[in-house]
């Protein structure tokens, strides 16, 4: 596996990471009712070898930080795990008491990959996702991963101890 260097999103890595997010289909996310623009956020970007490995896009909430995207570039090579491991050390340095996200019902391989690195369920908004597509966002496909229709949100999270 390559090491990765996860650091902040500066404005020259902005257009890249505004075109990794917008091929991927994560430059705008439906989630909590609402549809927010993850390039307009606050990112990490993990690199090997200099060049881009994965994003993760960040909101603060308070005393939280949510991980409003996570996508490597190729998946099980370890980029997602750094930019994860990234986003709790910045959520710790801010005295944060809890990282967040959502992701849908069908997207189990994420579920595998946030409980195995310590987060646990917090919540399930079911519908969510079925109105989502009714009212912010039409192109969220029907279907899903492994033929999971998508219709729930999922909420996970990681409860931070202290510094």
């Amino acid at each position: 596996m390559p090491a990765f260097v996860v650091r902040p999103v500066t404005p020259a890595d902005r257009a890249r990471v505004d075109a990794f997010l917008t091929a991927g289909w994560s430059d705008f996310v439906a989630r909590r009712g609402e549809l927010v623009d993850a390039r307009r956020e606050e990112a990490l970007i993990a690199e090997a070898h200099g060049a881009m490995a994965g994003v993760a896009s960040l909101v603060q909430h308070g005393d939280e930080l949510e991980v409003l995207t996570l996508n490597a570039v190729e998946r099980w090579q370890g980029a997602g795990t750094a930019l994860l491991s990234a986003a709790i050390e910045v959520a710790r340095s801010r005295g944060c008491r809890r990282v967040w996200l959502i992701t849908t019902n069908d997207n189990v391989d994420a579920l595998r990959f946030y409980q195995r690195r310590g987060l646990r369920l917090a919540g399930i908004d079911t519908g969510a996702v079925d109105w989502s597509r009714l009212t912010l966002k039409p192109g969220i496909p029907d279907i899903g991963l492994h033929g999971i229709p998508i219709r729930d949100e999922l909420e996970l999270e990681l409860i931070l101890e202290g510094p």
